[in-house]
């Protein structure tokens, strides 16, 4: 019975790895979101900075292990069989509640996760030895610490609305100070700003790291509550003069010091506060385990885990092997950088794409904001809004050269999140308050953002459906992680150990399947990336080449959507039309995104190319008409096979097949022209165009005859019809995309007067 148990312990050790990369995957945005949107340093050495921090922060993690085994529920009320079951639903729940949180970007909380987990989990069993007593549900209180769980509760939801506020405000008032073009006040008060920032810092290590690092004795914390204040004043002295000097010296750029120092802060803080999300529950597992073989003999469904109550120090060199692997998934997760991805976007300062849809909400919101502050600067004097107005003036030609080539935003807002969210999450520890850093860090990010105006007129409705569709996946963290850790536990208790191994398989499934799905988007938008190169990269010459490899890679698509369409149709195939219309999705999204960025691609077309300009968007309409043809073929035939309506007779399969070959012969022929540049053929391609125009005509005769004789359904006859009208308009506009084509190619060569 022992070697069984062992067995599961093992296991609960290697679900902890995994919980690990999925933890890393999704709290990454925590402390390398602002590094990274403002290109405060390359890549790889935010990452070296980020994973120092994520070492030493590892060191502080001893302190914060109960959690796990007596932090929600009571242990001494739980078997030690009871106990390894809610251990074991929890670490399988957060495996694959994370791993799909990072699949789709969405950034959310590992201690909330962890924390309705064992809330979810215990309750199961509190329930279950409540049903086979002649106790009530009333007695569940002696199951679970639920005073505890209603703290962190309540401490999050806080955490929320004061992290969004305190950053609007900060920022608001800092941005005052130094504007956009930071090199004018940056030189005068760069310095006291740096000591204010990394002081502030320092206090946020200090409060947050030395409580619960394993190396730290109590004389040491003593003398460190003792002299806080002194500590931070020497700490701002020292560090404004070391800057202030610096800055004369060497040209030191003080904000890029403040970004650095506090990714390394808030990296430090991530290891040391959730550390525990991912190992707590495992070693919590392996010291039940302890405390049951140190008894021989003992029943493992009647000995209780009164033992578990009992205070744990986690040895140094187990916390620094978990750190050393949380660095390792940092540099090789693509998952992470898909979820700073969704933190970045939603902050930036320029417009560009935007990740979400308006909604009603966002819009009433946007709507009743603007209204308030309008209502607001009636009040003010003139002067003093002009005077603002100026301080929030857009940078100009100079500071945008200085900045970083792809910055979402400038150093100075980077440098406001990381020390906001510090001073918070220091400030929450002190308290005693629980807090999630994921809520506190993405509020900050969110909130400063606001203060900084980069939510205008033209973005702000798709910012805000972001910011809540992310918001309101913590609420279904919480819900999702009580509600499958619950339903987990149950079938553990019930199954046994052929439900154990099926939980387990299951698991691994998940995680492969989200892995596929995650390789597939990241494929997307790489081929979306060659329709949307960045504005700095443009010229005419090269704008030429993008657009002949854009209308090639879309005609390709276009045809084998179209393809997959009539050959799904017409072999009744569910699950051809089902890809067909995924695709033709995925290439309306495409197309979208490169019609919204006409503008920015027609500013880089030299002085003297109003003309061709005029073709490039033209060329980019018939794009997007070529689309909806694809479209309007696909969805519908998808739903006609979907719901089960008649399929097409052998006449009309006959006819479609004869259309489809057509057609396909049609793009080859004008990709090969485009992929040449020679266009002295057009007029064979027009004649082609005319004689499909031609056979669609004598088709839709035939299809009307048939209707007449009542030989095919009412269904079927629109469905028909509605494809030959889309296969004359797509025939139509593909053409016209080639004379388009030809015609910017010619007048963007043409030499200048």
């Amino acid at each position: 019975m022992e070697s069984v148990y062992l067995i599961l312990v093992i296991f609960l050790f290697i679900l902890a790895f995994s919980d690990l990369m999925v933890g890393v995957a999704n709290d990454a945005v925590n402390f390398l979101n602002s590094a990274v949107g403002a290109k405060a340093a390359s890549f790889r050495t935010v990452l070296i900075v980020a994973s120092i921090g994520i070492l030493v922060g590892a060191t502080f993690s001893s302190g914060l292990m109960e959690i796990a085994r007596k932090g929600l529920f009571f242990p001494g009320q739980f078997s030690f069989n009871e106990v390894i079951l809610v251990f074991l639903a929890v670490m399988i729940t957060d495996v694959i509640l994370l791993d799909m949180f990072n699949t789709f970007g969405l950034p959310t909380s590992t201690t909330v996760s962890i924390v309705f987990e064992l809330l979810g989990a215990s309750v199961a069993l509190a329930i279950i030895k409540i049903s086979g007593s002649e106790q009530t549900i009333q007695d569940i209180g002696q199951y679970i610490n639920s005073a505890k769980a209603l703290a962190i509760i309540t401490g999050i939801l806080v955490s929320v609305a004061v992290a969004f506020s305190v950053g609007a405000l900060i920022q608001y008032i800092t941005r005052v100070v130094f504007t956009f073009n930071l090199r004018y006040n940056l030189k005068y008060y760069g310095a006291i700003w740096g000591g204010l920032a990394i002081t502030g810092i320092t206090y946020f290590m200090l409060i947050k790291g030395a409580k619960g690092a394993s190396f730290i004795t109590p004389e040491q914390l003593d003398y460190i509550n003792s002299n806080t204040a002194s500590i931070l004043l020497a700490s701002f002295a020292i560090w404004t003069v070391i800057l202030q000097l610096f800055m004369l010296a060497f040209k030191l750029n003080v904000l890029k010091v403040i970004v650095l120092t506090g990714t390394f802060a808030l990296a430090m803080a991530f290891a040391g506060n959730d550390l525990v999300n991912f190992i707590g529950v495992p070693l919590a597992g392996l010291k039940a385990y302890q405390l049951f073989i140190a008894v021989p003999g003992a029943n493992p469904d009647t000995f209780l885990m009164s033992g578990l109550a009992e205070d744990v120090k986690t040895e140094t060199w187990l916390l620094l092997i978990a750190g050393v692997l949380m660095a390792i998934t940092l540099w090789t997760s693509k998952k992470a950088r898909s979820v700073i991805e969704t933190s970045v976007d939603l902050s930036r300062q320029g417009e560009g794409s935007e990740r979400f849809n308006s909604s009603i909400l966002s819009r009433n919101l946007v709507r009743g904001t603007m209204n308030m502050a309008n209502a607001v600067n009636r009040f003010l004097p003139d002067r003093v809004n002009n005077w603002l107005e100026k301080r929030f003036e857009l940078p100009d030609s100079t500071t945008i050269e200085q900045m970083p080539e792809g910055a979402a935003f400038d150093m100075l807002r980077a440098s406001v999140n990381l020390v906001v969210a510090s001073m918070l999450i220091a400030l929450g520890t002190s308290l005693k308050l629980p807090l999630s850093t994921t809520y506190v860090t993405f509020m900050v990010a969110m909130g400063t953002s606001l203060s900084d105006r980069a939510w205008g007129r033209e973005s702000a409705v798709y910012r805000i459906t972001g910011v809540l569709s992310v918001i309101g996946g913590w609420f279904f963290t919480a819900l999702a992680a009580f509600t499958v850790a619950l339903v987990a536990a149950t079938i553990l208790f019930f199954g046994g150990i052929l439900a154990t191994i099926g939980l387990l398989f299951l698991t691994g499934f998940l995680v492969f399947r989200t892995h596929k799905i995650h390789l597939r988007r990241s494929n997307e938008k790489k081929a979306d990336a060659l329709l949307d190169a960045l504005p700095d990269e443009l010229s005419t010459e090269n704008i030429l080449e993008r657009c002949s490899l854009t209308i090639q890679q879309v005609l390709s698509q276009s045809i084998t959507i179209f393809n997959e369409a009539l050959m799904g149709l017409m072999d009744e195939d569910r699950k051809v039309m089902k890809n067909a219309k995924a695709n033709s999705d995925a290439l309306n999204i495409s197309t979208k995104r490169l019609k919204n960025h006409v503008g920015s691609t027609l500013t880089h077309l030299r002085e003297d190319s109003i003309e061709s300009g005029h073709f490039y968007v033209q060329a980019i309409d018939y794009l997007r008409e070529i689309n909806h043809c694809i479209s309007y073929i696909a969805q519908p035939s998808y739903e006609h096979v979907e719901n089960n309506h008649k399929p097409l007779v052998p006449l009309q399969i006959e006819e479609l097949s004869r259309l489809n070959g057509e057609v396909s012969l049609l793009f080859k022929e004008i990709s090969a022209m485009l992929s040449r540049k020679n266009y002295e053929d057009f007029d064979l391609i027009v004649n082609r165009q005319q004689n499909i125009q031609r056979i669609v005509e004598e088709t839709r005769k035939k299809q009307v005859k048939r209707i007449k004789n009542s030989e095919t359904g009412t269904r079927n006859s629109i469905l028909f019809l509605n494809i030959l009208a889309e296969i004359k308009n797509l025939s139509l506009f593909t053409v016209n995309l080639l004379k388009s084509s030809r015609d910017f190619e010619m007048s963007a060569k043409r030499p200048l007067p």
